[in-house]
């Protein structure tokens, strides 16, 4: 990957989203040629030189401190995220030696057995998924919340059913998911926070990356805004083939020894229609305990 440019794109279209106002400050005088701050309005509140700060943006990191990226943060008014992203595209262009190849996940053998087995302790729909949005493990009730994972597997499109792969390049997702511009919006700041993060040789989530771009307009449109997002909670909204609408509660949680994984659990306020919808799916797949599910089904190779 490209840090200097990934590091430039990140903080033009930072500062271009915010404007001196917004930033509390007086608009320097002159004509304005680029939306939102200039290099000079940033550098101002940074407390630094414009040249520091155009170095900052062109990549050159050397002699930049943690200091520094701090104040330029709150120039820009960088939320925690983002702010984590600008130091490790910053660290990723530090000299380090040679970046290691990443190791396949999950690392640990037998890892990914373990995870099945917690995630079919679990009562409602549960999955495990990587920082590319592969799906690592999930529960019965977790694949019957994602219907379309089976067929999507058969056809060969990947080794475990993607979120993000689904969502731009199978025309049902845009009737499965209530909000899916969101979902597709969401998804891509995640990849992208992801590939910021890590550093090292990551041919798996390069390859997707240069998938997507090839095939979908939608995410080359909405990677080149550089926006970064990590997952913690939040709605999500379907149109489930079988149960119709519904509306569950996700909440995530770091797998414990790889923080590249990622527990998401479901739930549904008691009472309500996604509660029955989620009884019935319950008994769906008690009645067909015998079929074969994304989970059980061999992978493609």
């Amino acid at each position: 990957m490209d840090y200097q440019a990934e590091l430039r794109g990140f903080l033009i279209t930072r500062r271009a989203r915010i404007t001196p106002e917004e930033a509390g400050m007086t608009p320097f005088p002159g004509m304005r040629r680029v939306a939102g701050m200039r290099r000079e309005e940033v550098a101002y509140l940074a407390g630094i030189s414009v040249d520091y700060y155009t170095r900052l943006e062109r990549g050159r990191v050397a002699g930049i401190s943690d200091e520094i990226l701090d104040a330029v943060s709150r120039a820009l008014r960088l939320d925690e995220v983002e702010h984590d992203h600008l130091v490790s595209l910053v660290r990723a262009l530090r000299p380090a030696g040679p970046r290691a190849a990443r190791p396949k996940r999950p690392a640990a053998a037998g890892q990914e057995v373990l995870l099945q087995r917690v995630v079919d302790a679990i009562g409602v729909p549960a999955v495990v998924q990587d920082a590319h949005l592969d799906v690592v493990a999930a529960n019965r009730l977790g694949w019957a919340l994602y219907p379309h994972a089976e067929q999507y597997l058969a056809r060969g499109e990947g080794k475990r059913f993607n979120h993000l792969r689904f969502q731009l390049l199978d025309p049902r997702a845009q009737d499965f998911y209530l909000d899916w511009e969101l979902a597709v919006r969401n998804g891509v700041a995640v990849l992208r926070e992801a590939a910021g993060r890590d550093d090292r040789a990551d041919e798996e989530l390069f390859a997707l990356i240069g998938e997507l771009s090839a095939k979908s307009e939608r995410f080359r449109t909405l990677w080149a805004s550089h926006d970064v997002l990590r997952y913690r909670r939040g709605p999500k909204r379907y149109r489930h083939p079988l149960v119709g609408e519904v509306v569950f509660e996700s909440q995530s949680f770091t797998v414990a020894g790889d923080p590249a994984l990622s527990l998401v659990v479901y739930t549904a306020a008691p009472g309500s229609p996604t509660a029955d919808a989620l009884q019935i799916l319950r008994t769906w797949t008690a009645d067909h305990k015998g079929a074969q599910t994304p989970s059980a089904a061999p992978r493609p190779e």
